[in-house]
């Protein structure tokens, strides 16, 4: 089985006879060893102690008032909300029922860094022993934002973090930067002729991702199958279509906040202006299977999925979104 994603952190957590990840305390080590939870070298005593003392009991209790003695503002608020997050690991004691359960929460008050931790943790596991590279690299858009740029008639996705590291000048539009004759040569587009390579660089996040080949929107559908299969137990059939025809048409997803724009569009018949039509990105139909009970409008018609980039071109999937937007009873 080859390995892949070692920064999602598996293997520090052991998975259950559920198929779910336990909690265990090298994870909590492992959080408490991420650069943003060092305290540095300028931090008071009492930051330094608190630290040191979890890691030698990384689920020793730790109190508002023990946080307060420290005497930097905005460490405090770190405090808070690392504790808060770990206490919400141990309190749901997997990492899926941790997710489900924030995800429930009318507002998300975990930090943006920690949920992507878990929604990478979370497809490391659901993906685990999958050999299919493009697979792998859809799965990326789950916990990386991308940006998205049209290359000689190709949707080219580019990891958003290696986009701005390629921009020299950091006044300079990342578009310019990386979309250079020069820049393009230095990036490797994912296909079948170098699939190989990725699973050497799975954890760069250095591949380009060709968003207009059907093979690759395949890809993406079938993580999203896998997703879902993981974290609800729905059993998803996902195909990409190239626009939205059905004229009577239930529900749909938005995989974005621009998919979520859009859909909101169309169910209203709005006028959409071109450029919001033109950040339309992908779009999928989809069917549930018929073990889950839906909402009486929505039984027997399909579901769309939407999935959109933002004014810079950024596309930041919600994979929550598959989750939460699903149409099923109320008791499921």
């Amino acid at each position: 089985m080859k390995e892949f994603w070692v920064s999602s952190g598996h293997h520090l957590t052991r998975r259950n006879s559920a198929g779910t990840l336990d909690v265990t305390d090298e994870l909590l080590l492992g959080l408490l060893a991420r650069p943003e939870v060092l305290p540095p070298d300028e931090a008071c005593a009492h930051e330094k102690a608190l630290h040191q003392a979890l890691l030698v009991d990384p689920r020793r209790a730790v109190g508002a008032d023990q946080i307060g003695l420290m005497e930097d503002e905005d460490a405090r608020e770190n405090w808070h909300f690392l504790i808060g997050f770990r206490d919400l690991l141990l309190a749901h004691r997997t990492i899926e029922a941790s997710y489900l359960a924030i995800i429930k929460q009318d507002t998300v008050t975990v930090p943006p860094i920690f949920m992507a931790q878990l929604v990478h943790l979370i497809l490391r596991n659901a993906l685990d022993g999958c050999e299919d590279t493009l697979m792998l690299r859809a799965g990326e858009l789950f916990f990386r934002s991308q940006k998205a740029s049209m290359h000689d008639g190709h949707l080219l996705l580019v990891d958003l973090d290696l986009v701005e590291s390629l921009s020299a000048d950091p006044h300079q539009s990342p578009l310019l930067s990386m979309m250079g004759e020069q820049r393009i040569r230095e990036l490797d587009i994912l296909g079948p002729d170098n699939a190989f390579d990725y699973w050497s660089r799975s954890d760069a996040f250095s591949m380009v991702f060709d968003l207009s080949q059907r093979t690759s929107r395949e890809a993406l559908a079938r993580v999203m199958a896998r997703w879902v299969s993981h974290l609800a137990g729905v059993t998803l059939a996902i195909e990409p279509i190239e626009t939205m025809s059905d004229e009577d048409w239930r529900w749909f997803i938005g995989l974005d906040s621009t998919g979520t724009r859009i859909g909101n569009a169309l169910w209203n018949s709005e006028w959409m202006p071109d450029e919001l039509k033109q950040r339309a990105v992908a779009f999928y139909r989809a069917r549930i299977g018929d073990e889950v009970p839906l909402l009486p409008d929505v039984a027997g018609h399909p579901l769309y999925l939407i999935l959109g980039m933002d004014a810079d071109g950024h596309i930041m999937l919600k994979p929550q979104n598959l989750i939460a937007g699903l149409p099923l009873t109320r008791n499921n």
